[in-house]
């Protein structure tokens, strides 16, 4: 797919049931693949091992959205990026995309493309987020990444987090910045949100394997669910 063109994205559609929300796709092409970026700075590949096969397994689980098991690592540089609506880029270190990452990306976002973007330092002041917040003032402009409000749609995508983004056990337990961040940040083109931004650390927080998710009296990966429901609906 040349780069200039609209990616591909599933045809999906809501029913209501028993006054709860269910997604059921239609003529779906091929199944939902968790792609996630490599990149040649930094360390995209150090950290939440378990996180893709944890997020797909509840996307199974409260879905019917077809996917594909395993995780799919993609170059930020490469054109096989626009065969995917979703991709996830993560990180402790420098961000510094090379030329050819950076119009990938910034093209990637402008054509529908959602990234997923967390700081495992789960700190504003870190080397990752600071690198990372300039990269996206370089790829869309000073003030493109934005607060986002506590009604964004992503809030109430699927399930309901009427406080904005639930916090992680790294922030309630003091670690990185010590701080509790209320808020995600995000780029938004063509009215829709293309770049999710977060310093909580969700990568890590949803690093272990899905069958421990019985022992949760609640499960923690409902936010990420949310995540991926606007990625392909949005």
């Amino acid at each position: 797919m040349p780069p200039s063109a609209s990616l591909p994205r599933p045809c999906l559609g809501f029913c209501l049931f028993n006054s709860s929300l269910l997604i059921f796709n239609s003529l779906l092409p091929t199944p939902f693949t968790f792609v996630r970026l490599s990149y040649h700075s930094g360390d995209w590949d150090a950290v939440d091992e378990r996180m893709p096969s944890n997020l797909l397994h509840s996307l199974v689980q409260y879905t019917t959205v077809p996917v594909d098991q395993k995780e799919k690592v993609v170059a930020l540089d490469s054109p096989e990026l626009f065969r995917y609506p979703f991709c996830y880029l993560s990180g402790h270190r420098l961000v510094q995309f090379s030329e050819a990452e950076k119009k990938n990306f910034t093209q990637y976002v402008r054509n529908g493309g959602f990234v997923f973007v967390d700081d495992c330092n789960h700190d504003i002041d870190g080397l990752f987020a600071r690198s990372f917040e300039e990269q996206m003032r370089v790829c869309f402009g000073a003030g493109a990444l934005k607060k986002l409000p506590k009604t964004h749609p992503i809030y109430s995508q699927f399930f309901k987090f009427p406080d904005g983004p639930p916090p992680t056990g790294f922030e309630l337990n003091g670690w990185g910045d010590d701080l509790v961040h209320d808020y995600l940040k995000g780029v938004e083109t063509n009215g829709r949100l293309g770049v999710l931004y977060s310093n909580k650390d969700y990568g890590c927080e949803w690093d272990y394997d899905f069958r421990n998710k019985r022992f949760l009296a609640e499960d923690n990966t409902k936010f990420g669910v949310n995540i991926l429901l606007y990625a392909l609906t949005a």
